[in-house]
């Protein structure tokens, strides 16, 4: 199944969700395991350390540092890998409304970790980016 690449089709189909729980990113050293209690939505290696981003309340279980209490938004249209501008397009328009963005782009969807604070507004950006594509 091939994802979508057309700008103007992204943008008006990308259905934004917010998904349940509240996140957090956490940091591993670059040899500790994994704890078992943990299951990351993201994990992603940096020579630094492993990156994990994490439910709050499991960081909080584990004792792990964590950073960034976030909502994730998931923009439901199934997005190509190579599409261009789409992110850029969105994270401008956040950016814009002053509300910072986490976005990473998996194999069907993009998703946007963006401040608990700031999720309602997030959305409402989204919704209007959207709906003002069908008019």
């Amino acid at each position: 199944m091939t994802g979508e690449r057309d700008l103007d089709a992204l943008l008006s189909n990308m259905k934004p969700e917010i998904m349940d729980g509240i996140f957090v990113f956490c940091t591993l050293a670059p040899s500790a395991s994994i704890p078992a209690t943990i299951s990351p939505m993201l994990t992603f290696r940096e020579r630094e350390g492993t990156t994990l981003v994490i439910l709050h309340e499991d960081a909080e279980r584990a004792g792990l540092r964590h950073e960034f209490l976030s909502r994730l938004i998931t923009l439901t249209v199934h997005s190509a890998l190579d599409a261009v501008g789409f992110l850029a397009a969105i994270t401008a328009r956040l950016a814009e409304s002053g509300i910072s963005v986490n976005a990473v782009s998996a194999f069907y969807h993009d998703h946007l970790f963006v401040p608990v604070e700031q999720a309602d507004e997030a959305m409402a950006v989204l919704q209007e980016m959207s709906g003002g594509r069908h008019a």
